[in-house]
């Protein structure tokens, strides 16, 4: 399924795929060096990237790409919020866009097609994204999808050489779990 914007030059959102996966890369690992919206510390190699796509991938989570003419700007997905069986119906959201293309609306288009596809999907009761809380922009892009904050975990990070809070956002889908066996 691809899903173009009209924000300026052609932007599609469209499934991603192995060739992808250096442009996903490069946009991590620029978040890892320069932002908080990733917690690690140190850059990841390509092998990092191409293990979590197909953990994504063979677990049946969408892995999305924001493509400007041709280039990959922006990734999306979901995966499992906690490893334990209760969880199952619960997923965690991760949306990241080139510094380069940001406010032109690719990020607001990529989790309008994640909570797409966790609706159609059917399986999904649960959205949770977990926000460092200065990170006002990607917490107000998810309440205006209806995200509420739910919580907040106070210096559970530590990243340049600060401490970190993190605002746990949730959104709940309608999904009717006597049909989910």
């Amino acid at each position: 399924m691809s899903n173009r914007l009209d924000t300026g030059p052609v932007t599609v959102i469209r499934d991603a795929h192995p060739g992808d996966l250096p442009a996903i890369l490069t946009i991590h690992n620029a978040n890892i060096a320069a932002s908080t919206a990733i917690w690690d510390t140190e850059p990841v190699g390509l092998d990092n990237r191409v293990t979590w796509f197909h953990d994504r991938s063979g677990g049946g989570f969408p892995v999305l790409v924001a493509e400007i003419d041709g280039e990959p700007v922006g990734y999306a997905s979901y995966g499992p919020w906690r490893t334990k069986s209760g969880y199952r119906y619960t997923v965690e959201d991760s949306v990241y866009v080139d510094e380069r293309f940001q406010r032109r609306g690719i990020a607001r288009a990529l989790l309008a097609e994640l909570i797409e596809r966790a609706r159609r999907a059917g399986t999904v009761h649960t959205m949770i994204a977990a926000i460092e809380s200065s990170n006002t922009g990607s917490i107000l892009l998810h309440e205006r999808f209806g995200f509420r904050t739910v919580g907040t975990l106070p210096e559970v990070g530590h990243k340049f050489g600060h401490w970190m809070d993190l605002t746990l956002m949730q959104l709940t889908l309608p999904v009717n779990v006597t049909d989910l066996g």
